[in-house]
């Protein structure tokens, strides 16, 4: 830090699983570089942000999770397979209900590490609350695909690929208009923590984030169809592909000349009651001339999925290390895990269950990097599934594209440099 001045950066986050490395990936690089970072979170986050290198302390009053057991989930989206009543629940539980609870931790934590700057989850409205009110400027970390609504792309939700008729256009303008009631809903109390701390009310749900000085996408501009149509205050930084720290080493039980293609089946970190289609994606690999590695994750006891002769099923295992000799995955299609199969330049079999998991998914079909299933899908509409994309080149070619892009960081910033900048 000879030649750069070190700054402190307060940095609120929430343990919704796969958004937990990306974002401590940017702290950890802010550290490397020299600043100091404070990460004010669930507890279940700590023992990660300290081997981050930062400091922490727990949200008190906001809505948090004291450990990973489902019971402590705020959202428990696997009980509705409804998109809006799951956008009613994010947005009363968690994003604008909460608001003031937020705020309070965030202006303790303020007022505690006098930050130069808050870098924190997209959805704590509370916090940008607090940063705002105490006139400390925000940048936001989207760890996944754009979510914001955003001219001539299809609302998030229910995976739609890019409208090309007027009938799909139509579509998109109505699903959007749908959204944009639900969230409108959440205005009042976003407002009202607003004015507790003497800020002056919006008209707008999104203007609460959308209004803040900087926002990084943690994704690759040339995955994400939104990326032409985002704000100016937008910028992509590429997908930070960091393992988690649970994740436990492995070794391939498997002798060195074994030619059959390796196949990584990896699917929430959380719980959506993955566990029978985790069992049926087993069943289906178990009759096909291929080695496969199941990680079952923090949420999943391990022994609730059976191994066979040639599937390994082991509670973690390092995903960046597997992908370099796989051949194929197989996952619900949460944002980590398709960037990290897309940069290992292999193509997926997506079974989405969720949250932007099916816009995820959208994503990867419209590259024609993949295939995408339903989570209701069959043992053999698994296999037969599994059986084509491992035969088919066209995929794998384009695959190998996008993995040539996220490797040059095409159109891509660099997140510490803009944080920097921020503050600078």
């Amino acid at each position: 830090m000879t030649e750069r001045q070190s700054h402190r950066f307060l940095m609120p986050l929430w343990d919704g699983g796969g958004n937990v490395p990306p974002e401590l990936g940017v702290a950890r690089r802010l550290v490397a570089r020299g600043h100091q970072v404070h990460v004010l979170a669930d507890p279940t986050i700590e023992e990660a942000a300290e081997e981050a290198g930062c400091t922490f302390s727990p949200w008190r009053r906001a809505p948090h999770r004291a450990s990973l057991d489902p019971s402590e989930d705020p959202l428990k989206d696997w009980e509705t397979k409804n998109p809006l009543v799951m956008l009613r629940r994010a947005r009363d539980r968690f994003i604008a209900g909460p608001a003031a609870e937020f705020a309070a931790d965030t202006g303790d934590a303020v007022d505690a590490f006098a930050p130069d700057a808050l870098v924190a989850d997209a959805f704590l409205f509370g916090s940008i609350i607090a940063a705002q009110a105490a006139s400390v400027p925000v940048a936001l970390l989207v760890p996944n695909i754009w979510i914001m609504p955003s001219r001539g792309t299809p609302a998030i939700g229910p995976g739609f690929a890019p409208a090309r008729t007027v009938l799909g256009r139509t579509r998109d303008a109505a699903l959007l208009a749908t959204v944009n009631r639900v969230f409108r809903a959440g205005l009042p109390p976003v407002n009202a923590a607003r004015s507790a701390r003497g800020l002056a009310p919006l008209s707008s749900f999104y203007e609460q984030a959308l209004g803040v000085e900087r926002i990084l996408v943690l994704s690759s501009p040339v995955f994400d169809y939104a990326a032409s149509s985002v704000p100016g205050n937008v910028r992509y930084v590429g997908p930070i592909l960091d393992d988690p720290g649970w994740a436990q080493a492995w070794s391939s039980p498997w002798a060195g000349d074994d030619e059959r293609p390796l196949v990584l089946v990896g699917f929430s970190s959380t719980y959506q009651n993955q566990g029978p289609l985790l069992r049926r994606v087993v069943t289906a690999l178990s009759s096909l001339p291929v080695r496969a590695v199941v990680t079952t994750g923090q949420m999943l006891d391990v022994r609730e999925v059976s191994a066979t002769g040639n599937v390994a099923v082991v509670a973690s295992a390092p995903h960046r290390q597997v992908l370099a000799e796989a051949s194929l995955a197989v996952s619900h299609c949460g944002h980590g895990t398709t960037m990290k199969t897309l940069a290992a330049g292999l193509p997926m079999v997506c079974i989405p269950m969720g949250r932007d998991q099916n816009d995820t998914a959208a994503r990867v079909v419209h590259h024609r990097a993949g295939v995408r299933l339903s989570p209701s899908a069959s043992t053999v509409k698994i296999r037969e599934t599994v059986r084509r994309v491992l035969g088919d080149d066209r995929l794998r070619a384009n695959a190998a594209r996008l993995a040539s892009a996220i490797a040059r960081g095409d159109a891509t910033a660099d997140p510490v440099a803009e944080l920097e900048a921020l503050v600078g």
